[in-house]
């Protein structure tokens, strides 16, 4: 398993469909997630600490987990396969639930969580991006400080 951080959302275009971005921590490959309209609102929240005046549902699953006295440790990034990819929560007390990608990286960005990922979902879904494509990761970035959880929102 590798370390990844989540660069942030953006809409791909033409199709306008939403993804997260998660990066190597000590390597140069980037992972992009096609994710979910909502979900992209619920990782961009979380990132820009946007609290909304009644839990969402990955706010609430969090109180949940604080409540009972189980904290998620770890996101694990296990599988990708026919395009969909497969995660799994960590519990400190050694409990695994299955779950989304995009759901467990907006529960992890909330409980501060390590995300990891397999070797083989890097190698099968990952972009290597080299030294001289940093240009190219930099305007990503600039574009996520400047995109807003509304631009996610389906008309």
């Amino acid at each position: 398993m590798r370390e990844v951080d989540v660069l942030g959302v953006r809409v791909e275009m033409p199709s306008n469909s939403p993804i997260v971005l998660l990066r190597e921590v000590e390597g140069q490959r980037y992972l992009p997630i096609w994710i979910g309209a909502v979900e992209a609102t619920a990782i961009a929240f979380a990132q820009q600490g946007v609290v909304p005046p009644r839990p969402l549902t990955h706010d609430l699953l969090k109180d949940v987990l604080e409540s009972t006295g189980n904290e998620l440790t770890e996101v694990h990034i296990t599988e990708v396969k026919d395009n969909m990819f497969f995660a799994t929560l960590v519990l400190a007390s050694g409990v695994e639930v299955s779950a989304r990608p995009s759901d467990s990286i907006a529960l992890a960005l909330r409980t501060g969580s390590r995300i990891l990922c397999a070797e083989e979902v890097l190698a099968e879904a990952g972009l290597d991006a080299p030294a001289e494509q940093e240009d190219e990761v930099e305007k990503f970035r600039e574009f996520l400080d400047q995109v807003s959880p509304e631009d996610f929102e389906t008309r």
